[in-house]
């Protein structure tokens, strides 16, 4: 099937602020699925493709492929008018992309995959298509060791500057990525950049995670954090600025891209910043349900089986095990939705074969009856099925294959 994302919603669009009759329908839609089961709602997934473009504000958004893994909804997305292009997360994932005929995708992280370097250089189409990340000279170096310049096409570059905040007396905020930070650092790796045969620079990237990635609804640490994001904000509007203007003298840039899903609308405020990067408000995993900007509807989720009852207040449901990347902590469990008020054994937490739940409405569920998940990241469910079932109006309309179900598993 062909996903329309710009197509009529249906009557019952919003009816994820009624949980009860969002998760009813859920289950009554895919209750000849055996489990475990992934389904998106497609008008849960209308609602945020279409929200996020009025978040950015008219600045283009390049849809972040690692926060979907599914070519059927990243094609659907990149249909809505307000997105444009791809940021891929291996060469590998960018070459099939292209291969697919993609023809805008950035690699956002660097590569060391000799033989996907090896394919790009020999590809005078995949070249001309795909920008490879890079922070340091080291990296140019590689690609030179796997396919000398002269003898292969000339690869499209984008420098990925460091955008976390060195406060005083806090020292680094942010996550690690690149090793440069500052105006002088960024304008020396782009002079040598555009010093090196077979390479051109076209690209800039600074990802905020310290704003885009940070939760700031109401709770004990909040103030701080939303503190935090103010100063930050203003050092780096400056200092992106700085670095914009810098780096306009020594190449033609084609793209500044910033931002994130929880920062769409700072990075669009953003004078220097000609694109942005989002992705996970697609699918809303439950990370993101703790913003004040925005309030996205919970589009994918799993659903999985009840084979147990150790306790009048516990159930048992095959599988559940599907933790999120990050820091090991609660946060990057798979949050348990439907029928409201279980959760997770703290001594236990979501099993690699089972997982138990407790609490009131455990008393009333049986074995073979539906428990519903919100992963905790948006694209990394994906990793776990062959494909989703796509659900509208109370009824499947289809399925959508993800990359594992198409054969892939790039990272």
């Amino acid at each position: 099937m062909s996903l329309d994302l710009l197509a009529a919603p249906a009557p019952a669009a919003l009816s994820w602020r009624d949980a009860a009759v969002y998760w009813q329908a859920m289950t009554d839609a895919t209750a000849a699925v055996s489990g475990p089961v992934a389904a998106i709602d497609v008008d849960a997934l209308r609602h945020n493709a279409l929200d996020m473009v009025v978040r950015a504000g008219g600045v283009p958004i390049r849809v972040a492929s690692k926060s979907v893994r599914v070519r059927e909804i990243v094609d659907a997305t990149l249909a809505i008018p307000g997105y444009r292009g791809i940021l891929a997360f291996t060469l590998p994932e960018a070459l099939w992309l292209a291969g697919h005929g993609h023809r805008d995708v950035v690699v956002g992280y660097p590569t060391a995959d000799r033989a996907a370097i090896a394919d790009l250089a020999a590809d005078s189409a995949a070249a001309a298509q795909i920008t490879l990340m890079v922070d340091s000279i080291d990296q140019l170096d590689l690609v030179d060791a796997v396919a000398a310049p002269g003898a292969r096409e000339t690869i499209r570059v984008c420098i990925d500057a460091d955008a976390s905040w060195r406060a005083p007396g806090l020292g680094h905020v942010g996550v690690r990525r690149s090793p440069v930070h500052d105006v002088a650092e960024v304008a020396e790796l782009a002079r040598r950049i555009t010093a090196r045969a077979g390479f051109r620079l076209v690209g800039l990237m600074m990802y905020e995670a310290q704003i885009a990635g940070q939760p700031d609804q109401e709770g004990p640490s909040d103030p701080v954090i939303r503190w935090m994001q103010r100063r930050s904000a203003d050092e780096l509007l400056t200092r992106r600025a700085g670095i914009v203007d810098a780096l306009r003298e020594i190449a033609p840039l084609e793209f500044v891209n910033g931002g994130g899903t929880g920062s769409l609308e700072f990075t669009a405020s953003d004078q220097s910043v000609t694109e942005i990067t989002a992705g996970s408000g697609l699918l809303a995993g439950h990370l993101f349900d703790r913003y004040r900007a925005f309030d996205p509807a919970p589009a994918a989720a799993f659903g999985l089986e009840v084979v147990r009852k150790p306790a009048d207040d516990i159930v048992t449901v095959l599988g559940g095990g599907w933790v999120a990347s990050g820091p090991p902590v609660a946060s990057r469990q798979p949050l348990p939705v439907w029928p409201a008020g279980l959760h997770l054994l703290g001594r236990e937490g979501a099993g690699e074969v089972q997982t138990p739940l407790r609490g009131e409405a455990a008393r009333v569920l049986r074995v073979g009856d539906r428990v519903w998940f919100r992963h905790a990241k948006s694209g990394e469910l994906a990793e776990r099925v062959d494909a989703y079932r796509l659900v509208a109006s109370g009824r499947i309309i289809g399925e959508a294959p993800t990359y594992r179900g198409e054969g892939k598993a790039f990272l």
